[in-house]
């Protein structure tokens, strides 16, 4: 049986909040619109791009505020390569450990560009099997989790989320969920309850394999 990791990206893998807020503004401000906080960035990440578009900029019309977007993700994925984001503590180095026992994936609500700048500035690009963006066909999560299974041949998908949203894409998708208790999100007590959970990344291989040893 072949068992698949895959990966969320924002309150899982990294904080990126801080810097995306910076690429946008530096777009936002030409257009003598009011900037964006980190906290603005926080409450949206994990939403496909279609409705982080539409809650961050309400007061326009849809279309304008997919063309800003748009116009600010392309900003933000040069920023991203070039400086990177704040990696959440023992990630390098637990899924080096955990890539030699498992074929590890990354699937996100993220745009074209946006996981490659993540791989490209830590040099993770051989850390992970193959990937997918809600940009490259806007096909909601639970689907892109079913495309990854199905290309790779994977029997076993466990997917690390943070927000309820990944666990409800898990579920959909017939995967197992772990939840990144240290992201941006929080489960509902009735998930919470049924699905483990990490406080920390480097407590992931334990409770990947008490799950496999099931």
């Amino acid at each position: 049986m072949k068992t698949g990791i895959i990966f969320d990206m924002d309150g899982t893998l990294w904080d990126s909040a801080r810097e995306v807020a910076l690429a946008w503004n530096q777009v936002i401000v030409k257009k003598g619109m009011k900037t964006l906080t980190d906290q603005d960035l926080e409450r949206v990440m994990g939403l496909p791009m279609d409705r982080l578009a539409r809650a961050l900029f309400p007061e326009m019309d849809a279309q304008a505020s997919y063309d800003l977007m748009d116009a600010c993700v392309a900003v933000e994925n040069d920023y991203l390569e070039m400086h990177g984001a704040t990696l959440y503590p023992g990630v390098e180095e637990t899924l080096r450990a955990l890539r030699h026992t498992y074929p590890l994936y990354i699937v996100s609500n993220c745009q074209c560009g946006y996981i490659e700048a993540f791989l490209a500035y830590y040099g993770f690009s051989e850390l992970f099997s193959d990937t997918q963006c809600y940009g490259a066909n806007q096909k909601q999560k639970g689907e892109n989790i079913r495309i990854v299974a199905k290309r790779n041949a994977l029997d076993r998908v466990i997917y690390v989320g943070d927000i309820e949203g990944d666990y409800h894409a898990t579920v959909e998708a017939g995967g197992e969920f772990i939840h990144a208790a240290y992201g941006f999100g929080t489960l509902p007590v009735e998930i919470a309850k049924k699905v483990p959970a990490i406080r920390k990344f480097s407590e992931l291989p334990a409770v990947i394999e008490q799950m496999c040893n099931k």
